[in-house]
């Protein structure tokens, strides 16, 4: 095909030099135009032994993890056990968080769409026992709510772990062994770990992290905890068998050897579009377990993940039948992966290059009404404004990703979008930009927002 011969053309001749200047260990890619396959790898599995990738390499695919997690709440549907607008104490009579009210309203179809409200970032190690979803779920009660159900979108992670745990209550038997039992091995996945131990027969990557002397290191830690499994602990593939899956849900539910894995009504579900997102320079919207993109007046569909040192990128085009998953092991990979994608989009449609957030002026005159702190589970991000007039932004990281090795974050604040402003130093090569949302009644925004809404700390 020749428009996979130009994509080729093109790794071979500007990859190299994105790898090296974004200092990625490894990179494998699979991209799927029509029935036509382009696989390719590059670099290093583990800079101590020097290992190289090949196109069976398995890396981490993080948080696209939540999109085999939704298909199997979609499954459940398809089978007449789950009702999306159900609520989830329906499911799970013992589910409860900090708030009373909220606790008996949220629903499946919220926790699918990230709208549930209550802090999605609590990352709580409850053992490697085949309990652990259910151990977890139980330790969700005193998780503070953000914001009522379905008022607006905040990643949620624990989310994903408590669908986990309606997996397993309604199929009967642990998380792990239903996701390969129903998506790993129907749709043929050979080169797929659901933990350590299935990956270590497998040629897989290690991630690397930035070590004391600034230089990229190997990680002692190659997963985090069991109860994060269904929201991207821990499930490692190739490129290929991520391809294989984003191929099923292109073609209608439909494994490459015929079988039915997904209803067709299902598949289309997961992409429609449940909640907008703020103008942060993410996706458009939010599905059922599904980004949404939105391209030149086109939808892409994708999600992308991070665990430990490791990263993946998944983007579908569904209309041209094309599809794009891209793993990484260390450094600053989405840069990457954005040029990946970016590629294939415009060979194959003309869509264009998507342009990087970019100051657009000062912070406004009234941007008063941001400073303050803000709190989530995993940091307390400080907003001030000098003498001057110039906003600042200050992140100190704490908890399980202090642990991993987050740092502390300091950056100008200049303006961007209507109560929305953008950093002027990069953040792992990414201006993020910053929303600020709600009214608390005295003409203060309510929740700084960065794709999870922190809650305003202050009286």
């Amino acid at each position: 095909m020749p428009q996979l011969q130009a994509i080729r053309s093109w790794i071979e001749e500007r990859l190299p030099a994105l790898i090296a200047e974004h200092e990625v260990p490894a990179l494998s890619l699979a991209i799927g135009i029509g029935e036509e396959t382009l696989l390719f790898s590059t670099g290093v599995l583990h800079r101590g032994t020097g290992l190289t990738a090949d196109t069976d390499s398995v890396f981490q695919i993080g948080s696209v993890t939540k999109v085999f997690t939704a298909t199997l709440a979609l499954q459940l549907v398809d089978d007449g056990l789950l009702d999306l607008d159900a609520r989830v104490r329906d499911v799970l009579p013992e589910f409860r968080v900090a708030d009373a009210e909220a606790s008996q309203a949220v629903t499946v179809r919220q926790l699918l769409s990230h709208t549930a409200g209550f802090e999605g970032d609590v990352f709580v190690d409850t053992g490697s026992g085949d309990d652990n979803l259910e151990r977890y779920v139980r330790i969700l009660a005193d998780t503070p709510q953000l914001f009522a159900p379905g008022e607006m979108f905040s990643y949620n992670n624990a989310g994903f772990s408590t669908l986990g745990r309606i997996v397993e209550v309604l199929r009967g038997a642990p998380y792990d062994r239903v996701l390969r039992e129903r998506l790993l091995t129907p749709l043929g996945l050979r080169h797929a770990a659901v933990d350590a131990d299935e990956a270590i027969v497998l040629r897989t990557a290690v991630g690397h992290l930035r070590g004391d002397s600034g230089e990229l290191e190997p990680t002692r830690v190659w997963s985090m905890e069991r109860s994060g499994s269904p929201a991207g602990s821990r499930l490692a593939m190739s490129a290929a068998d991520l391809l294989a899956f984003g191929r099923m849900h292109l073609g209608a539910g439909f494994a490459a050897d015929g079988a039915r894995i997904l209803s067709p009504e299902s598949v289309a579900a997961m992409r429609d579009p449940q909640v907008r997102l703020p103008d942060i320079d993410q996706g458009a919207a939010w599905g059922l377990g599904w980004e949404l993109f939105e391209r030149d007046w086109r939808v892409v569909v994708g999600h992308d993940g991070n665990t430990i040192g490791q990263s993946a990128c998944l983007r579908l085009l569904p209309d041209e039948q094309v599809a794009v998953a891209a793993l990484a092991n260390g450094g600053a990979p989405h840069p990457v992966f954005a040029a990946i994608v970016d590629e294939v989009l415009r060979e194959v449609t003309g869509i264009r290059p998507r342009s990087a957030p970019e100051p657009a002026g000062p912070a406004p005159a009234d941007a008063d009404r941001f400073t303050g702190r803000y709190a989530s589970s995993t940091a307390i991000t400080t907003i001030t404004r000098d003498d001057d007039g110039r906003v600042w932004l200050d992140r100190e990281p704490h908890g399980v990703v202090a642990e991993l090795g987050d740092l502390p974050y300091r950056t100008e604040l200049v303006g961007w979008r209507p109560d929305v402003l953008i950093p002027v130093t990069p953040e792992g090569g990414v201006r993020q930009p910053v929303a600020f949302l709600g009214d608390d009644g005295s003409g203060r925004v309510t929740h700084l927002h960065t794709g999870r809404a922190d809650r305003r700390m202050d009286p």
